[in-house]
Formats: structure tokens, sequence, C-alpha cells
């Protein structure tokens, strides 16, 4: 994806994600292979789609928690 189709794909500001690529590339996470007028990135390892996927699912675990917690303590309040 190049610069322009992120941008639009997470709704961030072309400046800004430029700044991110640019460290994410700088990381060794992303290459970027320039292709005419733009430059294309691609994620070189697939293990980050793994990583995501666990801080993901360990995020919504966490809400789920956080949910039940907040209607027990909705259900004492109201007694």
């Amino acid at each position: 994806m190049n610069v322009t189709e992120i941008s639009e794909a997470t709704g961030l500001g072309q400046a800004n994600l430029s700044k991110h690529l640019k460290i994410l590339t700088q990381a060794g996470i992303l290459s970027r292979q320039p292709v005419g007028v733009s430059v294309y990135y691609e994620i070189n390892d697939p293990l980050i789609f793994e990583l995501c996927e666990l801080v993901c699912d360990r995020l919504s675990d966490r809400i789920q928690q956080q949910a039940k917690e907040i209607q027990q303590l909705k259900t004492l309040h109201s007694s």
C-alpha cells in the first residue's frame, strides 16, 4: 500500500502517517519500494500479524471483563 491508501484506510493524516512509516521502516518492520512517483510499504515479518492478533485479543478480553465489572457495580448501586 502507498501512503495515500494507508491514510484512507486508517483515517490518519499523510504527514503524521509518513513519520510513523519512516520509524517502522527504520526499525525493519516495514520495507519500502518506490514505484514511479509513489512509495509502497509492506510488512517484512509475518509474525507482526500474530502479534497484532494477540494484542487485540487481550484488549478485547480486558474490555469484556471491565464491562462485566461495570454491570455488577450498576446492579449493586441500584439495589
